[in-house]
């Protein structure tokens, strides 16, 4: 019996884990749907709508490796029940703002909360479970965030269209006390040794990569000098992490040109899967005045096609043909964005199921293969810089695709910029792909496995 009680203790805490999980998705998919609601209610210009789901996204990226690092200083468990709380409280501010500017304030508390919450989920599982249930425990973190996908856009109409936006966010409230009543279940866990915080690093990223997207959600305005000050910072941060004693990102990563190639990929690929999630609620409520629930609805073949594709490409497709299935992602996603530019809203679901079905297609082997030759010392640096770069991609996404609609009023001009950065992540690729094979030559020895 003491033993059950054990077995069943743990996956009630793994429970918690995933539902936290799903909560960060929830949110950010939520929000995508209900941004033009939240723009007629609350004052300010449409130009905030792309700040609604940026503000989340930019410091969730941009704090998700210091989050990781205060989880082996401070405890995992404790850094996750305090993510959890500060979610919440930022959840009920969202619920409350009077005005767009404080809702966009609000959703960065939220963002930054959420970097302190996933960081931590991965190392609390590897301390529940052995290695005989370990790679069950993980496994199951797939099915739960596809879920979520398809959940978020269709809650966010649902409870958008029937109550409020702002019960978009309240949702939030009960998943997360739920969540920190039962976090007593977790087991806290630290690194063995105490790494050191990169502030400094960190101030440069946060600070860099804000102002290269202020000036790309509001192309109208006369900020373009902020891009090229962001850079510069950007530029600034690569040469502070050469000398820094604790750096947020190991330099010797970008010493070959495959893990820069899968970085410049994830970037493209995640700011074209994010923007359409963006721009197809803002055309269907803004351009054609279609109710919320109706574009919730609109986006459920995308998340339906996600949830597929990722399933049969980690089962079937990758076993069987390898990281080159990775290049089919973009061909489908680049076919989705064609024909809803070509075919228009008539053309939405059958092409935003292609792009769902390019989603899922590309990430499955794309990581597998980005992560293939990553040294040991290298793993930890290197799972943050992807894990970061996809909310990076989806602000970016935002940015671009959401600037370029609301610049020209139609969503024709962003679908095409859509077109072109599919085209670019799928040039990005190619040299992780030729990487990938080259290193895998078996004359060269066996590939080296990341666990």
């Amino acid at each position: 019996m003491p033993t059950l009680t054990r077995y069943r203790r743990r996956w009630a805490a793994l429970a918690v884990l995933l539902v936290a999980e799903a909560m960060n998705l929830l949110d950010a998919t939520i929000v995508q749907v209900a941004g033009p609601a939240i723009h007629a209610e609350l004052p300010g210009p449409a130009a905030a709508i792309p700040w609604f789901s940026a503000a989340y996204t930019l410091p969730f990226a941009a704090f998700l490796v210091t989050g990781g690092r205060l989880g082996d200083i401070l405890g995992r468990a404790k850094v996750f029940k305090l993510g959890v709380a500060g979610f919440v409280l930022a959840s009920l501010a969202c619920a409350a703002a009077p005005d767009a500017g404080l809702l966009i304030g609000a959703r960065a508390v939220q963002g930054a909360a959420a970097a302190l919450i996933i960081p931590q989920t991965i190392g609390l599982i590897r301390a529940l479970f052995d290695d005989g249930e370990l790679a069950k425990a993980l496994g199951s973190i797939g099915p739960v965030m596809g879920l979520s996908a398809v959940t978020g856009p269709l809650l966010g109409g649902l409870l958008t269209q029937a109550i409020s936006w702002r019960a978009a966010f309240l949702v939030n409230v009960p998943l997360g006390l739920a969540v920190l009543f039962a976090a007593r279940l977790l087991r806290e866990d630290r690194a063995t040794t105490r790494p050191r915080l990169d502030l400094a690093g960190t101030a440069l990223v946060v600070a860099g990569a804000g102002l290269l997207v202020y000036p790309l959600i509001d192309p109208a305005g006369t900020n373009w000098w902020l891009l090229a000050a962001g850079a510069a910072l950007l530029v600034v941060f690569g040469m502070q992490q050469r000398r820094a004693a604790a750096p947020l990102v190991e330099p010797s990563l970008f010493a070959h040109r495959g893990f820069p190639a899968a970085l410049g990929g994830s970037l493209l690929f995640f700011a074209v899967m994010t923007g359409l999630m963006q721009v197809v609620p803002m055309q269907l409520q803004l351009g054609l005045g279609a109710d919320v629930r109706t574009a919730g609805l609109t986006l459920l073949p995308l998340s339906a096609g996600l949830a597929v594709s990722s399933y049969c490409a980690g089962a079937w497709l990758v076993p069987r043909f390898g990281p080159r299935v990775m290049f089919a992602g973009p061909a489908l996603l680049l076919t989705g964005v064609l024909a809803m530019t070509a075919g228009g809203v008539g053309a939405y679901p059958w092409a935003l199921a292609l792009c769902g079905l390019g989603m899922g297609t590309f990430t499955v082997p794309f990581f597998t293969a980005a992560l293939h030759r990553v040294r040991p010392h290298e793993t930890g640096s290197a799972a943050g810089l992807l894990n970061a770069v996809q909310p990076l991609g989806g602000t970016l996404g935002v940015a671009l695709l959401g600037g370029a609609y609301l610049g020209t009023g139609t969503a024709a001009a962003a679908l095409g910029l859509g077109a072109a950065l599919t085209v670019a992540a799928a040039v990005a690729v190619v040299p992780l792909s030729h990487h990938f094979h080259r290193e895998s030559d078996p004359e060269e020895g066996p590939p080296v496995r990341i666990t």
